[in-house]
């Protein structure tokens, strides 16, 4: 799909990391960028700097995510494009000994029900709604295209590690919703891909010390780094700019391979 000056666009998530690097590759092409996030002070900042808007958007509940698309679609018209990458994680084993008391405990089913409804349920729910409105739209070119959908799952979606079950499940079934999605709005003309990263230098793993990031660096294969923002980008911009793209789910993780711990 051909992108530029005007393009509409929604990014989830995109006041910080992965999802603010998509928002502002996107608004280089010249495309208004619409972001959904939660953290108001850090979405207003980058939404004026790359002259797009920001909408305050809770994933998880259908009001909000209405609320914010009305008020996208109000500003710059409806989108052609969405890229999910809100989502967060946890890290509590299916059932568990404490090793000062031996008392044992079970995963709080809330903690795990709250993973699932933002990673899995919130980023189905924007597409739903996206889609939808993509459909009203006309083609773009003779193949018929009228947008496209970019989702961010996460390499624990295969290679899940200790403690993420709750993780691993939900994005997981973004992997797997990926094609039959893409198969839904076959003649629609949306196309649907995702994106599984490795580890990232994101804010929240900022958070880490510094010897543990080391760490991680050294275990992946090659470039022994933790992955930019940037390069996440690149790809999501590369699924929506090219127009053969459709269907699949690509790990963007140097080659690791994550170990159970």
């Amino acid at each position: 799909m051909e992108v530029g000056a005007n393009t509409p666009a929604v990014v989830t998530g995109g006041a910080s990391g992965l999802g603010e690097a998509t928002a502002r590759a996107l608004a280089a092409k010249g495309v208004k960028v619409a972001i959904f996030d939660l953290q108001e002070e850090k979405g207003l900042k980058v939404a004026a700097e790359i002259g797009g808007i920001f909408c305050e958007v809770n994933v998880t509940d259908d009001a909000s995510v209405d609320a914010g698309f009305a008020k996208a679609r109000s500003a710059h018209g409806q989108e052609r494009i969405l890229v999910n990458c809100a989502g967060t994680g946890n890290a509590i084993k299916t059932a568990s000994r404490d090793r000062n008391t031996g008392e044992i405990k079970h995963f709080p089913l809330d903690a795990f029900n709250w993973i699932i409804q933002i990673n899995l349920v919130g980023t189905f729910r924007c597409i739903a709604k996206s889609a939808a409105g993509m459909m009203a739209l006309d083609p773009l070119s003779e193949d018929g295209d009228r947008g496209a959908i970019v989702n961010t799952a996460s390499v624990a979606g295969e290679d899940g590690q200790i403690g993420q079950a709750a993780y691993s499940a939900s994005k997981g079934g973004v992997i797997g919703m990926t094609l039959p999605i893409a198969r839904d709005l076959m003649n629609e003309g949306i196309r649907v891909n995702t994106i599984l990263p490795g580890i990232f230098n994101t804010p929240l793993m900022n958070a880490a010390p510094p010897q543990v990031k080391e760490a991680l660096a050294a275990s992946v294969p090659f470039p022994k780094r933790l992955g930019n923002a940037e390069e996440y980008a690149m790809l999501a911009m590369c699924m929506i700019e090219n127009g053969y793209f459709n269907g699949e789910d690509v790990r963007l993780d140097g080659a690791i391979r994550m170990a159970p711990r």
